[in-house]
Parts: structure tokens; sequence; C-alpha cells
């Protein structure tokens, strides 16, 4: 899926944006809100698999 990238203009509490390109080993913090961005996007998608899906799967053990 290719994306696009957009220059905008955003307020970032700059103690939260500092720690989260720390703990992400982003190099800049375009790239931390990106990493952050796709990471509550995948969790959300997460949750509404586990939501539709969780504990209603059987799986065989192999070889049996």
């Amino acid at each position: 899926m290719k994306s696009t990238v957009k220059m905008t203009t955003i307020r970032l509490d700059m103690k939260l944006a500092n720690e989260a390109v720390k703990s992400l080993g982003a190099k800049s913090m375009s790239e931390a809100v990106h990493m952050a961005l796709r990471e509550v996007v995948a969790l959300k998608k997460f949750k509404d698999l586990m939501s539709t899906y969780g504990g209603k799967l059987h799986f065989e053990a192999h070889g049996k």
C-alpha cells in the first residue's frame, strides 16, 4: 500500500514527544509519530479481531 505524506502542523506535548523518540528508537520526531500511529492502528485491528474471534477458534495440536 503506497502512502501519501503531507506536511501538517500539530501541537505536541514536547516532553512526551521526546520520550517517544527515545522509547521507540526513532531518528526523528516525525518518525516517532509515524511509528506510534502505525502501532495504534495495529492495536485497534487486533482488538477488533479479538472481539470478533477471541475464544471462538479451535486449533488442533500438530501431528494429531
